[in-house]
């Protein structure tokens, strides 16, 4: 079959249609806490209880304390496990928070960051301290899971709690590249997936409970129940659309496409097998993998092999949020994510199954780190040399 012809049906099968870059609102970004000064910002967690606080967690191990109106010239430092020296190499460090949903009365968190000697990913629940609402107490630190990590790269890091009350965490495959343990692939690994356990609860002498209702609970063979999804590569971001449920990711490609997956319980993503929509190495046969919804090519010279013409170039995704605040009503359904080499901010939306537009939404060249969004639904773009700023539609 001709090669036009073949790319045409892979973009009608994929999208109901061959679906092109839409007209879409441009964004822009606009200072918050400008006085705030910050190095390498990788998270950004509004605290749920009311106050209008926010907690800001730079990559050295540092987080800070913010509200909501003030410049951040004063933030006081809330955390600091910059001591033990988790960000040692590029993709290692404190790459993740989360509040527990009932933090107003138990004033818990938890936090994923990395070690070394020997080299793994930590994540422990830690407490505010007694008489203080403005510091932690590291002293009152619980490790709920040390994961052992083979390289430096590759960590994931995300910890958040989904709309069931579980924490969910995401894990890269290891690291190196090309996945070389085959660990994305592997269920008896808790490598290259989303975990999912209970911060409330214990399963045997495990610090954490494992959900019954996880898919593998109960297999053989060695396969971990905190599993929920697998065959991904470095899910750097995922969130939970607030009105629809679903667990949207962005998965870091290897060397040609990076791109979106809508998280399927139990589902096999296809790292390390396939890469995007493609073939990378060989798998089993006659095995199912979850397609991601969209990707995006590392140069344009690539974009003729992808069912997504015209969508904009990159090399490392980060996934966003949906949109479902009141200020910005243009983006209202949107899904926005960026690359983080190009600081590219892209969008799309997805109805019935299909993405029925994308595109570009602005061009700048900060390395775009995460997102975040706060009890209102309005997001918040985490970037290098930059304070915090807030996504608004462009004028």
């Amino acid at each position: 079959m001709h090669r036009t012809v073949v790319l045409a049906c892979l973009a009608s099968v994929l999208s109901g249609g061959t679906v092109r870059p839409a007209s879409l609102p441009s964004v822009a970004l606009e200072p918050v806490w400008p006085k705030l000064t910050l190095a390498r910002p990788l998270w950004l967690e509004e605290l749920p209880d009311d106050s209008g606080r926010f907690l800001i967690a730079e990559q050295d191990g540092r987080v800070w304390l913010v509200e909501e109106g003030d410049d951040g010239g004063n933030a006081p430092l809330f955390l600091d496990l910059s001591g033990r020296k988790p960000f040692e190499k590029n993709e290692e460090g404190l790459l993740g928070l989360a509040c527990h949903p009932d933090f107003k009365n138990n004033g818990r968190f938890y936090v994923y960051y990395t070690q070394q000697n020997p080299k793994r990913s930590v994540i422990s629940e830690i407490r505010l301290a007694e008489g203080d609402p403005a510091r932690a107490d590291l002293a009152t630190e619980r490790v709920l899971m040390e994961i052992p990590q083979p390289y430096w790269n590759h960590n994931g890091g995300q910890v958040s709690f989904g709309p069931d009350g579980f924490l969910y965490l995401t894990t890269g495959d290891g690291g190196a590249a090309n996945d070389p343990h085959n660990n994305a692939q592997n269920t008896a690994s808790l490598l290259g997936k989303i975990l999912r356990i209970d911060v409330n609860t214990r399963t045997g002498k495990l610090p954490y409970g494992i959900p019954a209702d996880n898919p593998f609970v109960g297999e053989d063979y060695g396969v971990r129940g905190e599993v929920w999804a697998y065959g991904l590569r470095n899910v750097w971001r995922m969130s939970w659309d607030r009105a629809t449920g679903r667990l949207w990711a962005g998965d870091v490609g290897q060397n040609k496409w990076e791109y979106v997956h809508l998280i399927r319980k139990g589902g096999n993503h296809g790292w390390c097998v396939r890469e995007g929509f493609h073939h990378f190495k060989p798998g089993p046969e006659g095995a199912r993998y979850v397609d991601p919804i969209i990707e995006y090519p590392h140069n344009p010279a690539l974009a003729g092999e992808s069912a997504f013409p015209g969508h904009g170039p990159g090399t490392s995704i980060t996934g966003g949020y949906v949109y479902r605040g009141r200020e910005q009503r243009g983006l209202g359904g949107l899904y926005l994510y960026a690359d983080f080499t190009l600081g590219t901010i892209f969008g799309l939306r997805y109805e019935s199954g299909h993405v029925i537009q994308y595109g570009t939404l602005l061009e700048q060249p900060k390395n775009i780190a995460s997102f975040g969004q706060d009890s209102y639904g309005e997001l918040y773009v985490l970037a290098f040399d930059s304070p915090v700023l807030h996504v608004i539609e462009a004028k």
